[in-house]
């Protein structure tokens, strides 16, 4: 089974809790109640959001964490990005994995096409289409895979 680890599923939480209310600033605790995450939890994902330049926080009395782009501007594959790093099926579509068989893998270019499909998808959702799904409006998917020189479009 392909999915995303737990800390990449919270931060899309978080997110969506904050995209409700993009100008507003929130604290992790307020988060955290409000997500049902546990502090320890939400802290931890707020770093890497905020290293990962989605979210920006302010100290002080009023301080917390709010989005640093709108949530339409904001896709999953940023998410995942953020707490992952490269979007990548196997460790040889990445450059530079170090796999023994590398050089005689026949397989390397199927996984780099099916690796760039996983990414545009993710890429194809962002914040605001989270939101609007919880309002029941169905996403779709629109892709152009390119490959070998054939062209297919593929529409979920």
């Amino acid at each position: 089974m392909l999915k995303l680890n737990k800390l990449a599923d919270y931060a899309t939480v978080v997110l969506t809790a904050l995209a409700t209310a993009p100008t507003r600033v929130l604290n992790g605790q307020a988060l955290s109640a409000q997500t049902h995450i546990p502090a320890p939890t939400v802290a931890k994902v707020l770093k890497a959001l905020t290293r990962g330049g989605l979210v920006t926080s302010s100290r002080g009395l009023h301080g917390g964490y709010q989005l640093a782009h709108a949530p339409d501007a904001i896709t999953v594959a940023d998410v995942v990005q953020a707490l992952e790093g490269p979007i990548a099926i196997t460790d040889c579509a990445v450059h530079g994995s170090g796999c023994e068989i590398a050089d005689g893998c026949r397989s390397r270019k199927a996984f780099r096409l099916i690796d760039s499909a996983v990414r545009e998808a993710l890429a194809s959702v962002t914040l605001a289409d989270i939101l609007r799904a919880e309002n029941e409006i169905p996403l779709r998917f629109h892709s152009t895979l390119t490959t070998l020189g054939a062209s297919r479009q593929v529409t979920s």
